[in-house]
């Protein structure tokens, strides 16, 4: 048990830092000083550095997953309802950490898609996420919110492919401007 507390600790404080610095910048040393591990003790809880950012991936993904669930898949809400909801809770967050954190999935995807072993991983991930987005639209289809000409699954990878789009213009131009721009041309224009 003291084991698991001290791993999930490791991940906890390298999910805080990857995110402020990156992947590759990201010191080892700076991350076990944080959490008050010995260096030679990480090689217990980690194989390597890439097991470490494997493992800060699958806590985000688990993490994310109980994020899109409580609003992507909330039937309180009509499913247009609900991807609003969606996206003005991660512009709330954005506006929060003064738009320096993005997505860390999407942080990651940039630094590490050379790399085969997190490409496939963030791969999962974002297909994963996909399936949420589909998952919605076509209860927004059923509910009569959406027209049918449309290939939902097209549509999701759309959406996904440009919010991560518009939180990357967000850090870059330290406004949220850009997420809400996507978010009312989706919602007016795309969807309507």
């Amino acid at each position: 048990m003291k084991r698991i507390k001290k791993r999930n600790e490791l991940i906890k404080i390298g999910k805080e830092i990857v995110g402020r610095q990156g992947f590759k910048a990201a010191s080892l040393n700076q991350i076990l000083s944080s959490a008050g591990v010995p260096k030679g003790s990480f090689y217990y809880y980690f194989s390597n550095k890439e097991d470490f950012g494997l493992a800060i991936i699958d806590d985000f993904a688990r993490e994310y997953r109980a994020r899109l669930k409580t609003t992507l898949g909330n039937e309180q809400y009509s499913p247009l309802t609900r991807l609003r909801n969606y996206f003005e809770l991660k512009i709330v967050d954005m506006e929060n950490c003064r738009c320096s954190d993005g997505c860390l999935i999407g942080n990651l995807a940039q630094e590490l898609s050379t790399h085969n072993e997190f490409r496939d991983r963030l791969n999962q991930v974002f297909a994963e996420w996909e399936q949420y987005f589909i998952q919605c639209l076509e209860a927004a289809y059923e509910a009569g919110e959406i027209k049918s000409n449309r290939d939902l699954a097209d549509l999701a990878k759309f959406i996904l492919l440009s919010w991560e789009g518009a939180i990357l213009q967000a850090k870059v131009s330290q406004s949220v401007i850009p997420m809400k721009t996507f978010v009312k041309v989706l919602l007016e224009q795309v969807l309507n």
